[in-house]
């Protein structure tokens, strides 16, 4: 069991690594497809390629997950499936060693990114930020991350079988939460997403990150997660039946 732990905890490092470093360079990559469309100035269109964006790097890291053996960059992500009676081989042991993974590898996707963008568009890059008080920014991020695990439950494990269309789903999820929480927490609706730019902007031991970004997310997720799991139980597990013995 412990060995399997590490190794899922090293896929998520790494693949948290890989989304960190791509997710953060989407507003520099929205704006360059615009510019060359001559779009910029219009929101329908623009808002139209971010989720695209989305869209496809949701899909390349579908297959990138499945060839780590399910690999996750979402903390909460992987609690909620837990949580919902999906989470497989997890356990305690394997969230304590999973969770630091993802974040030290959001910490290094971010750092990364840093340092490969280029000047004119580092201005674009940076991670959520709280814009109205500390409650109310905990009890948004708790709330959107609480939207966004149910509909990813849904979507994932009771949604259309044909994987572009999951995809699309959830890109589009994402983007309209990520618009109605922009001007609460950002919102992150990922705690390593958070800790990792936090980590950039030493933000990273201070209680709002903690409380806002940590506690109310997973609060929101776990919740979303027992209630899916009331609305549509896992299937039962089969029971090994007992060899009987020979005498």
């Amino acid at each position: 069991m412990m060995k399997d732990a590490i190794k899922a905890a090293i896929a998520d490092g790494f693949i948290t690594f890989m989304w960190i470093f791509c997710a953060s360079s989407f507003g520099a990559l929205t704006f360059v497809v615009a510019s060359s469309l001559g779009v910029v100035s219009q929101p329908l269109p623009t808002l139209f390629i971010t989720t695209s964006l989305i869209f496809f790097f949701l899909f390349l890291f579908g297959f990138i997950s499945d060839f780590l053996g399910g690999a996750t960059f979402n903390p909460t992500a992987t609690a909620a499936f837990y949580a919902a009676g999906y989470g497989g081989a997890d356990s305690l042991i394997s969230a304590a060693l999973r969770f630091p993974a993802q974040a030290a590898g959001a910490v290094g996707g971010a750092l990364a990114i840093l340092e490969v963008m280029p000047v004119k568009y580092k201005h674009m890059l940076g991670g959520p930020s709280l814009k109205v008080d500390l409650h109310t920014g905990a009890i948004a991020e708790g709330v959107l991350t609480f939207i966004i695990t149910f509909a990813v439950l849904v979507i994932i494990i009771k949604g259309p079988r044909n994987a572009l269309l999951k995809n699309w789903l959830i890109a589009m999820s994402t983007v309209a939460l990520v618009l109605a929480g922009s001007t609460y927490t950002g919102p992150s609706m990922n705690p390593a997403n958070a800790f990792g730019w936090a980590y950039i902007n030493n933000k990273h031991n201070t209680w709002e990150q903690l409380y806002v970004y940590w506690i109310c997310p997973f609060v929101g997720a776990i919740l979303s997660a027992w209630i899916f799991r009331f609305v549509f139980p896992p299937p039962p597990t089969p029971k090994k039946q007992k060899k009987a013995k020979v005498n």
